[in-house]
C-alpha cells in the first residue's frame, strides 16, 4: 500500500493501515480542480442518478439532476418501456460495473462510497466538504464481484443525499489510478474539471474516460494521434462498446475518431451544442453489417425532463441524398437544420431523417 491511495478494502470494509489520507485528498482535489481549495458546487454534491417512472415510456432514461455530465446506459435488451424499478437498478449496476472495469484496464475496478468515519481535518492547505473526506475504497479483481457488490449497494448511487455522482466519478479515477489518470493528461496543467462562474462541467478528458477508460482529451479527436507508443495507437483503433458523436453551430469542430462514431453497440453519447444526450438503436447488429445501415431506426434523448416521450427517427442513408447545395453553409440562418441531424450525418454522411410525426429538436 502506497500513499497515493485512499484506504482500500474487501467487500467486508476492512481498511488497509498506514495510508496518508490528506495527501491523496489534496491529489484527488488537484487532479479535479487544479487546486485545494474549490469544492463541489451545490447542484454536484446533490446529483445522484435516478430515472424516470417504471413502465413508462421513458422508463430506461437516466438522469442526474442539472449536472450536466454523460450518462450512459446500455440496455441488454430491446423493450424500452415495461421496464420495471428492479430492471432498473439491474441495468445501472451493469453499466456502472462495466465503465469502472473498462477504466481498470480489465483485469480490476474500485468502487468508492462514503462511510461515517472522518479521516480527513480541515487545515490550511485544504477545503473540507463533508463527504470527500469519509470516502471508503472497495477493491476488485473479478468483474462478477464487481457488479454485485455495486448492485447491493445502489442505493448509494441512486438514493437521495448519496453524492451518487460525485462517488461514481471517484470510483472512475480510483479504478483508473491518479497516476494513470496523470499520465493520461500528458502532464498538462488542465484539471479534468471546468470551473466557470460557479459552475462546474466535465472536460473532454472526463468523457474519454467515461467512454474509453481513458482520461485523454485527444482520443475523441480524429484529427490527432496519441504519441509514438505502438500500444497507444493499438487501443486509439479498438472500437468501443458506446460511440460519440459532437456537433456545435458555432464553429466548425474537429471530427470525432472513427472508433467513437462505429462502437461496437448503436449507443452514442451527444455533445450537441454544449450539452449531452444518447442516441440509440435496439439493432445489436446494426454496426455489423453494412447492409442495415441502409435504412433502419434510432431514437433520441436528450435529457431533460421536458421530453416526455422518446423521439424515434428513421434514418435512410441509401435511397436519398441531402438535397442541399453542398457548397453552402449548412448551419447558416435559410439552411438551418436540427442539431441531432447534423450529428447523425457525422457518422452517415448526406443520410435524411425522419422525425416519424415527433416535433424536431433544434
Amino acid at each position: 500500500m502506497t500513499a497515493t491511495a485512499l484506504p482500500r478494502s474487501s467487500p467486508k470494509g476492512v481498511a488497509y493501515p498506514n495510508v496518508n489520507y490528506l495527501h491523496t485528498a489534496t491529489s484527488l482535489r488537484k487532479l479535479l480542480f487544479g487546486n485545494v481549495f474549490h469544492v463541489f458546487t451545490c447542484e454536484w454534491t446533490k446529483a445522484y442518478f435516478r430515472f424516470r417512472e417504471p413502465y413508462s415510456d421513458l422508463a430506461y432514461a437516466l438522469e442526474a439532476g442539472k449536472v450536466n455530465v454523460a450518462n450512459i446506459l446500455t440496455w441488454k435488451g430491446k423493450k424500452l418501456c415495461g421496464i420495471s424499478r428492479q430492471e432498473q437498478g439491474e441495468a445501472l449496476a451493469a453499466a456502472l460495473a462495466d465503465t469502472l472495469w473498462a477504466a481498470g484496464g480489465g483485469g480490476r475496478a474500485v468502487v468508492c462510497l462514503v462511510t461515517a468515519a472522518v479521516h480527513v481535518m480541515p487545515s490550511r492547505d485544504y477545503t473540507t466538504d463533508n463527504f470527500t473526506e469519509r470516502i471508503q475504497l472497495f477493491e476488485f479483481s473479478e468483474k462478477a464481484a464487481t457488479l454485485e457488490f455495486i448492485f447491493d449497494h445502489i442505493n448509494c448511487f441512486k438514493g437521495e443525499g448519496s453524492h451518487g455522482v460525485i462517488l461514481f466519478l471517484y470510483s472512475l479515477i480510483f479504478s483508473r489510478t491518479l497516476a494513470r489518470v496523470q499520465e493520461d493528461l500528458d502532464c498538462a496543467a488542465t484539471p479534468l474539471l471546468k470551473f466557470s462562474f460557479g459552475n462546474i462541467t466535465c472536460t473532454q478528458a472526463v468523457l474519454s474516460l467515461l467512454l474509453t477508460g481513458r482520461a485523454s482529451p485527444h482520443q475523441l479527436d480524429g484529427g490527432q494521434e496519441p504519441g509514438p507508443s505502438g500500444a497507444g495507437v493499438e487501443a486509439r483503433q479498438q472500437r468501443v462498446p458506446v460511440g460519440y458523436l459532437r456537433w456545435g453551430r458555432a464553429q466548425a469542430e474537429r471530427q470525432v475518431c472513427p472508433r467513437l462514431r462505429t462502437p461496437r453497440l448503436p449507443v452514442w453519447l451527444c455533445g450537441i451544442s454544449g450539452r449531452h444526450s444518447v442516441l440509440f438503436g435496439t439493432d445489436s447488429l446494426l454496426l455489423s453489417d453494412w447492409k442495415r445501415e441502409r435504412v433502419f431506426h434510432l431514437y433520441f434523448y436528450n435529457g431533460q425532463q421536458e421530453q416526455t416521450t422518446t423521439a424515434h427517427l428513421t434514418i435512410d442513408t441509401h435511397s436519398h441524398h441531402w438535397e442541399e447545395d453542398q457548397s453552402e453553409d449548412p448551419s447558416g440562418p435559410e439552411k438551418r437544420r436540427p442539431s441531432v441531424e447534423m450529428a447523425i450525418r457525422t457518422k452517415w454522411a448526406g443520410a435524411t431523417v425522419s422525425w416519424n410525426g415527433t416535433d424536431p429538436f433544434f
